[in-house]
């Protein structure tokens, strides 16, 4: 028995890959403009974690922000940002459950990082530019 609707199951997940890959856009920017990458360097050594981590941080969320967006091997992209969102709930812990507590909770990044996993499980959905998508129509 399939428990997804079969109608509206797609444009689900394309909606979840979207608003998804938006907010790793948009969270990698406020690292470019608002933090800066040397202050979110400052950031990550002063949680205990390694400086020189902030350009691949970056990088990474931007690029598979990006992916995500348009469907490019977005489920992937997806699965490799899991790790971010794993260390991004740790760093929040302390702050307690709400993201807007000073410091930022971790309900924020935990609901994220179940929406990566379940884009991961649904697929990236309509109008993705996956090589995938195109093979397939030929």
């Amino acid at each position: 028995m399939n428990f997804i609707d079969e109608r509206f199951g797609s444009s689900g997940a394309t909606l979840l890959r979207l608003a998804l890959g938006s907010m790793w856009i948009s969270h990698a920017l406020l690292k470019w403009y608002v933090f800066t990458i040397p202050g979110f360097a400052a950031w990550l050594s002063s949680q205990g974690m390694p400086a020189f981590m902030a350009w691949p941080v970056f990088l990474l969320e931007l690029c598979g922000g990006l992916m995500i967006l348009t469907g490019f091997y977005g489920r992937y992209a997806s699965a490799v940002l899991v790790p971010v969102l794993l260390v991004a709930t740790w760093a929040h812990a302390g702050n307690g459950w709400v993201h807007t507590s000073t410091g930022g909770g971790w309900e924020y990044p935990l609901f994220l990082l179940v929406a990566s996993v379940v884009h991961i499980l649904l697929g990236d959905g309509h109008y993705a530019l996956s090589p995938r998508n195109f093979l397939l129509k030929r």
